[in-house]
């Protein structure tokens, strides 16, 4: 493999990365504006890793990668059931013919997210952030946008076949080893392949930013942040000069110093937290604590999901304790030690 030194490909392209690997990269319509997808030699034709937004821009893009593949699509393989990732499985799937490979949880996460249980997945995100305290202008502003879910996901795959921890996975002459983790989704599937040493990561190591590790609304006392955690030393198991394949920003080597940075930013964000909790405080009397950039309607959903998490963990601990005030918001104070 060479050096993560490459240059990102440019849209509609895809880039070597030896070992027949390819990077292809494809727009979001947010301030985070990328997603990388992967191209795996499979045979005489190509494994597709993760699919891109369901956006007209991003099936141009993909329109143009698969007249020049010189091969057929075998088989789509989904990290995780988020937009950015799952968004065009169902139109790739339907396009070439191919299965769509992703973890149980996923599957059914990203159905539950489709269809709603009785509602939609914002009505149930509204009643937690209500909960906690997000004022009625955001709550406002959250409800009148459109289902940003089913706006990246035009369709999805009505039947799958399951990957689980520890699968094998026979990708060409390839073995990819399935390394399933928690706190960002579900049963998020990353790809170790130990003979070409590279690693898929998916969202759950980034380069350069932080994984959004949040709180599920259907499951709004889930300690997710444990979850994360611990799946991060899971991966310690992958050796440190691996190449990752991240889903933003660049291909890196450094597994493991990555993974402490990881860990050291989460018990920053802890001590942060408890620090400010010295009085009775909400998770969104908290957001300016841990974002010091303005946060717009995409990313306020992400920020209360990640303070929610950051604040069930010190619960858990036992280093928080929460009370529901008279108003109905939830707010958590530090334990005092005994005098």
């Amino acid at each position: 493999m060479p050096p993560p030194g490459v240059a990102p490909p440019a849209p509609g392209t895809s880039v070597p990365l030896g070992d027949g690997i390819r990077w292809v990269r494809m727009p979001l319509p947010f301030a985070l504006n990328h997603v990388n997808l992967w191209l795996l030699p499979d045979g005489g034709g190509w494994a597709i890793v993760d699919t891109g937004y369901g956006i007209p821009e991003a099936q141009a893009h993909w329109d143009a990668i698969l007249q020049g593949l010189g091969g057929p699509v075998t088989q789509i393989l989904v990290t995780h059931g988020h937009p950015d990732h799952v968004g065009l499985a169902a139109w790739l799937q339907e396009r070439t013919g191919a299965p769509v490979t992703m973890t149980l949880g996923e599957f059914y996460g990203a159905q539950l997210f489709w269809h709603g249980l009785g509602r939609s997945w914002k009505q149930d995100a509204l009643e937690l952030f209500r909960l906690h305290g997000l004022s009625l202008a955001w709550q406002e502003a959250i409800g009148a946008d459109r289902d940003s879910y089913r706006g990246g996901v035009p369709a999805l795959p009505s039947h799958f076949r399951r990957m689980l921890e520890g699968d094998r996975l026979a990708v060409g002459e390839r073995t990819w080893t399935v390394h399933v983790g928690h706190g960002h989704s579900p049963e998020h599937a990353g790809l170790h392949c130990e003979e070409a040493g590279v690693f898929i990561s998916g969202d759950m190591v980034l380069p350069t930013i932080t994984t959004n590790i949040s709180v599920p609304a259907l499951s709004p006392g889930e300690d997710t942040l444990a979850r994360y955690l611990a799946s991060l030393e899971r991966l310690r198991a992958i050796p440190e000069d691996t190449l990752v394949l991240p889903s933003h920003g660049r291909p890196f080597r450094g597994l493991h110093p990555r993974l402490d940075a990881l860990r050291s930013h989460h018990a920053d964000r802890l001590r942060i937290l408890e620090a400010a909790c010295q009085e009775a405080r909400s998770a969104a009397d908290l957001l300016g604590a841990l974002f010091e950039r303005p946060l717009d309607r995409h990313q306020i959903i992400f920020a209360m999901g990640e303070a929610i998490a950051h604040l069930n963990h010190l619960g858990a601990r036992g280093r928080l304790e929460s009370r529901l005030g008279s108003d109905g918001i939830l707010r958590f104070a530090a334990v005092k030690a005994p005098a």
